[in-house]
């Protein structure tokens, strides 16, 4: 296990090697609307510069699978969304069957949101049929209300609440998060990195825990990507820590240029 900060170990052998990432604050500023979300510039190019130098390039995210194609249009990378709750497989946006029963109860909360009153001002959020959040970057003041207003929801539909930044999201009740789509997208690999800046991501630094630790990783690699916003358990548990999303990318264009002097 890479314990030491550097990505020599993903250079070991890059025909099994797997570099994955989240997208919001990690490949892309945080902004005040989820809908302004782009991926900065460069990102895209370095990441079609990684498919050709390592077996697999993905992206595990929060956000639903389309909205990662449209903001990463690079062919081959490997796409998990919702927290893993859809993938991209065969050409189309495979969801996990288990959440089709709760495509009507969240879809009713969403209703009931932009119908409240006492909302006005929190954003709305529709993930297609696998999720809602309610955000309040904007309004921070409603921050405690959207919680209460949440919490009330996700008790009458049975459903899941998953924090994150100034944001709550609603969401079938199924133990599925980032580090499942960190594993699915690793296994077979013999080195893993995977980066980002949220709870939601410690998961993902879990899935490679597990698998160093059962042997099925030999080297993994931690990044965390450092905001005024990122936990202090990220910032712990990272090999490597960069500043923000626009470190992160210079970090990666200099993994990037390591992997192709040495092809």
């Amino acid at each position: 296990m890479i314990t030491t900060g550097g990505w020599q170990g993903l250079a070991a052998d890059p025909t099994r090697t797997a570099i994955l990432m989240d997208f919001d604050g990690t490949l892309s500023a945080i902004v005040d609307h989820p809908d302004d979300a782009v991926a900065l510039p460069g990102v895209v190019e370095v990441i079609a510069r990684l498919t050709t130098l390592v077996a697999r390039v993905g992206i595990v995210s929060g956000r639903p699978v389309e909205f990662l194609r449209r903001v990463v249009p690079v062919e081959g990378v490997a796409l998990v969304g919702q927290y893993g709750l859809e993938r991209w497989e065969g050409g189309q946006v495979v969801v996990d069957p288990r959440a089709q029963r709760y495509a009507a109860p969240i879809a009713g909360v969403a209703d009931a949101a932009d119908a409240d009153a006492e909302l006005s001002g929190v954003f709305v959020e529709r993930k297609g049929t696998v999720a809602v959040t309610l955000h309040w970057r904007t309004t921070p003041g409603l921050g405690d209300r959207a919680r209460a207003w949440a919490d009330a929801a996700a008790a009458a539909h049975g459903l899941q609440i998953y924090p994150t930044k100034m944001a709550v999201e609603l969401r079938p009740p199924l133990p599925v998060d980032k580090g499942d789509g960190v594993e699915l997208l690793a296994t077979g690999m013999g080195a893993a990195l995977f980066a980002g800046d949220d709870h939601g991501d410690l998961s993902g630094f879990d899935a490679l825990d597990r698998m160093t630790a059962n042997g099925t990783l030999a080297d993994a690699l931690r990044v965390g990507v450092r905001s005024p916003e990122a936990p202090a358990e990220l910032i712990a548990r990272a090999d490597v820590l960069v500043d923000g999303p626009r470190g992160f990318l210079v970090w990666l264009t200099d993994v990037a240029d390591a992997l192709s002097a040495r092809s």
